[in-house]
């Protein structure tokens, strides 16, 4: 019987006592004058076994360092083994690990391979590059033991482990390092990404004064910073009868938190908005078909003194009457920091939530999987999402189902209010599923609407308490539509994904600053007026600088379903219509409970916009769920019609884990040939023929055939690619079955399961 040795029939077999581990490199390498690799242990007997670790051989020629402009090397060391973690043992190849103003990054050889080398590329970052905002905790290995590691240093690590805000992990073995390097690299690193900074020392200021000057290219995503831009959007919408565009915040006059240029209703006057640095004042956002319109505001502070409050009551109600007759009668007011979680839950959320794809190795990820669901259950953080997309749909029936205005409430309007309009616009507006209407969205609502990127992604590590993913939360619920409705969108979850990892990447100042004041303030030196020749900010959305044309096409929906245009006899008939065509038709509106809203509920308005509490708005929450759960289920049951309004599935099976980000650097999660690659590439393959077929038809009839869309190339071999592509072409994958973790960690307690005793296993105590 297997596994009985000479002793008896019931004894295991003795274990080695000396084991010795060679590089099939080894005497070559200690030719060249690296570190010895054999490592000896002796327990007292004279049996050998010999083992491998699969380390590549130390490169022989001088890797190039690409550097960009204003970037500089600041350390490096040597013979720096970078580690794949697999199932507890070392493998890895060796390389060097530099630190500059930019990035950390580990020169090695580990990608020659033709086989592995990735199609979708990153021009500024590579696949061993993390810039340094993207560092997000750094620990070192002491004695088998980690330890975070901050501030000055009085022992260096045998290893270094760097978790990155884009999920990846790295492990560095610094054993056969210099001493002397050790410490350079360690400190550097540690330094250069953990410790506050000032503003003006990041690289993205390098970098504007050292790129060269190029010729900025023609894009149509709608920046927002030319008044311009505001009249064609309030006629696009058909907002420009009842809202006009505001040129008052010239020079910053008004408010630093308010961009160059806003919109409110036609009635306001300048002299109003000035009293109060533009708080309390109702700020356009968007319009809908039927003539209700989405609005914003900033809350004055909730703790002040009475003669102060006394003065935005009055200043308040001033406000209201210049809103107080048709169409204002009908208004929905939703203060959104008692509607939905607080910054600090939805960080505590994500923060939780991350553990989960944080994988140092495969043991941990399959110690973890026997109560995955149950982890990700208690991170909340789906059900944030669910929460964030439940308030847009509210919003969306306050809207289109009632014909009622809605005003969303918050401190500084810049947080949960981003979010909430962006994901209402998402939904009932097709040109914002659109990539350059999608751009041109995030432009008015977060980069004018002064969302604070640069404190709640941290970028200064100054103060951990304004830390919040709150841009990450639209992106997740954004891709909540795009997985449920993928026709309706002409962008792809790539591009989500290459957008989330773009808030890290400092030359780009899109996501960068606070306010569009500070941008415009620091790219000058002075104010906005004054004009710098050395400074030149890139914008995110020129997409030519991180990828190159063939890996773009990966940034397309190829089964996006494109509008169809309209001819000039049915524009005629339709012109007085809005564009859209929605799916739901129009209910009547109903008529206010109370007409003359503001006179009779402005002391309960005044207190919401306060920040006080209120129980009670205009519905009773009995009646807006009743609302809400007839128009949710009503539209559901209906044909989709996907350039009109979208609601996604809310239930509990509809939100879904972002595989593609989340999971996308673990090869245990991965499926070779599977998932959603599978099922683009058979959709292609029909698209491909009835092109063929169409184009035959075409040239028989002598007619012109027109462009069609351009396929994804890389989805011609869908069985080589992983469930997880682009970004996880031909990664290892794991090949262990299903079973229980316990049950696995039963089978590997012995080296060779041919050196057990027999026994019997009942598969039903397993499965």
């Amino acid at each position: 019987m297997l596994g009985k040795g000479a002793g008896g029939s019931g004894a295991k077999p003795a274990k080695p006592s000396f084991v010795s581990y060679v590089s099939p490199e080894g005497h070559q390498a200690r030719r060249k004058g690296y570190p010895n690799l054999l490592q000896k242990k002796w327990e007292g007997s004279s049996r050998f076994i010999h083992k491998e670790i699969h380390i590549k051989e130390p490169i022989e020629k001088e890797v190039n360092l690409h550097l960009l402009p204003g970037e500089l090397l600041l350390c490096e060391a040597n013979t720096v083994l970078k580690c794949v973690q697999e199932d507890g043992s070392n493998r890895g190849a060796y390389g060097k690990l530099i630190c500059t103003n930019f990035k950390i990054a580990f020169l090695g050889d580990e990608s020659a391979s033709d086989d592995n080398e990735p199609e979708f590329k990153n021009k500024i970052i590579g696949e061993n590059d993390i810039t340094l905002h993207c560092v997000d905790h750094i620990y070192g290995v002491y004695d088998e033991k980690k330890k975070s590691l901050s501030g000055q240093l009085k022992k260096y690590p045998e290893k270094l482990i760097i978790y990155c805000k884009d999920l990846r992990v790295f492990h560095f073995c610094l054993r056969y390092t210099k001493e002397e390097e050790v410490k350079r690299i360690v400190s550097g690193i540690v330094h250069h990404s953990q410790t506050p900074k000032l503003l003006k020392r990041l690289f993205l200021f390098s970098y504007a004064i050292a790129a060269p000057t190029n010729t900025d290219t023609q894009s149509q995503t709608v920046m927002f910073d030319a008044i311009k831009d505001w009249r064609e959007e309030l006629e696009r919408t058909k907002g420009n009868m009842k809202y006009k565009v505001l040129s008052a915040n010239e020079a910053y006059k008004v408010s630093e938190k308010l961009p160059l240029y806003f919109v409110v209703p036609m009635s306001l006057s300048e002299e109003s908005i000035l009293q109060y640095q533009g708080r309390g004042i109702p700020i356009w956002c968007w319009s809908c078909h039927n003539g209700a319109s989405l609005l914003k505001m900033s809350a004055f502070p909730k703790e002040q003194e009475d003669n102060t409050s006394q003065m935005h009551k009055i200043f308040l109600d001033g406000v209201y009457k210049t809103i107080n007759k048709p169409p204002y009668e009908v208004l929905k007011t939703d203060d959104l920091s008692s509607s939905l979680p607080s910054l600090q839950d939805i960080q505590a959320a994500y923060t939780r939530f991350k553990q989960l794809f944080l994988i140092d190795n495969s043991t941990d990820f399959w110690d973890t999987d026997v109560k995955w669901f149950s982890l990700l259950e208690s991170t909340n953080w789906l059900e944030i999402v669910r929460r964030c997309l439940k308030k847009a749909i509210e919003v969306v029936e306050y809207l289109e189902g009632q014909n009622t205005n809605v005003l969303l409430i918050e401190e500084n309007a810049s947080d949960l209010c981003c979010v909430i309009s962006s994901l209402v616009q998402v939904m009932m507006d097709s040109h914002y599923r659109t990539k350059f209407g999608f751009q041109s969205l995030i432009q008015k609502e977060w980069v004018m609407g002064g969302h604070c990127f640069l404190d709640r992604c941290n970028h200064l590590r100054q103060s951990d308490k304004e830390e919040a993913p709150v841009f990450l939360l639209f992106l997740d619920c954004v891709w909540q539509l795009v997985q449920q409705y993928p026709p309706a969108f002409e962008f792809t979850e790539t591009y989500l994904t290459v957008l989330s990892d773009s808030l890290y990447i400092p030359i780009f100042s899109t996501f960068f600053f606070n306010s569009p004041h500070q941008k415009d303030t620091n790219v000058s030196g002075e104010g906005h007026n004054a004009q710098s020749s050395h400074f030149r900010f890139l914008t995110v959305w020129d997409w030519s600088v991180q990828f190159e044309p063939k890996a773009q096409v990966l940034l397309n929906n190829p089964l996006y379903v494109e509008k169809p245009k309209l001819d000039k006899s049915q524009r005629k008939t339709t012109r007085f219509k809005h564009q859209r065509q929605l799916s739901l038709p129009l209910t009547q509106t109903k008529s206010s409970p109370k007409r003359g809203f503001f006179r009779e509920e402005t002391d309960h308005f005044i207190k919401n916009i306060l920040g006080k509490r209120i129980s009670k708005l205009i519905n009773s929450s009995d009646e807006l769920h009743n609302n809400f759960t007839e128009f949710y289920d009503s539209w559901h049951c209906k044909p989709v019609d996907f350039h009109g309004l979208l609601l996604p599935h809310i239930e509990g099976p509809g939100i879904k884990v972002w595989a593609q980000r989340y999971l996308r650097w673990i090869p245990e999660a991965q499926l070779l040939g599977g998932g959603t690659v599978a099922t683009a590439t058979k959709i292609l393959d029909v698209i491909e023929e009835v092109q063929s077929l169409q184009k035959k038809m075409d040239e028989k009839h002598s007619l012109t055939v027109p462009q069609s869309r351009e396929a994804l190339p890389m989805l011609r071999n869908s069985a080589r690619l992983s469930s997880l592509f682009p970004f996880a072409l031909l990664q290892r994958h794991s090949l262990k079955p299903v079973l229980p973790t316990s049950t696995w960690k039963d089978l590997e307690d012995e080296d060779d399961l041919a050196k057990r005793d027999d026994e019997f296993v009942d598969l039903s105590e397993v499965i």
